[in-house]
């Protein structure tokens, strides 16, 4: 296989990208749009959050907003999603490029944002809330291992049951023998 060098440049637009990839966009789908390996896309992601990428850039992106999950498009709520849309309503391409890197923003998110309100009903559009998922999660999980307890326990009470079936059948019953 043959070593494929990157610049720092493309490497800090690729995890840009997967920080602020739309709402049920994948990173594997990302790194696959882009053409490389989704464990490459995922450390670049980690160096990114740690700062080691060096460079002139780097510094003036990240410096003055550094990468964080919590700037991506699909983690803001519905009223400010809204809120950009119809500030973006007025504005030409160029403004809408502009108003967009000033919010950390590209003008797909904008488009797809206002797609998403005229094709859904705002009404039923609930945004995700990240501690009703955390708390499911956490749900799961002990309902899992409980699961796995009582399981445990049933095969315990099987192989009992089977080990006394053959000392019963080897020594007899004790109930025989007191007749």
């Amino acid at each position: 296989m043959v070593a494929r060098f990157f610049t720092q440049s493309f490497k800090i637009q690729a995890v840009e990208k997967a920080l602020k990839r739309s709402e049920g966009t994948t990173l594997k789908a990302i790194s696959e749009e882009l053409g490389i390996g989704h464990s490459t896309l995922d450390r670049w992601i980690v160096q990114a959050r740690d700062r080691r990428f060096e460079s002139v850039y780097d510094q003036t992106i990240t410096s003055a907003r550094p990468m964080t999950t919590e700037q991506r498009p699909q983690d803001r709520s519905l009223e400010e999603k809204l809120n950009r849309v119809i500030a973006c309503a007025s504005l030409d391409e160029a403004q809408v490029s502009e108003y967009c890197r000033q919010h950390g923003l590209y003008p797909h998110h904008i488009k797809q944002w206002k797609q998403d309100f005229a094709t859904r009903d705002p009404v039923n559009m609930q945004a995700k809330v990240p501690s009703d998922t955390h708390q499911l999660k956490s749900e799961i999980r002990a309902l899992k291992k409980e699961l796995n307890r009582k399981d445990k326990a049933l095969a315990e009470t099987a192989a009992l049951l089977v080990l006394q079936k053959k000392v019963n059948a080897i020594w007899g019953n004790d109930e025989d023998d007191s007749q």
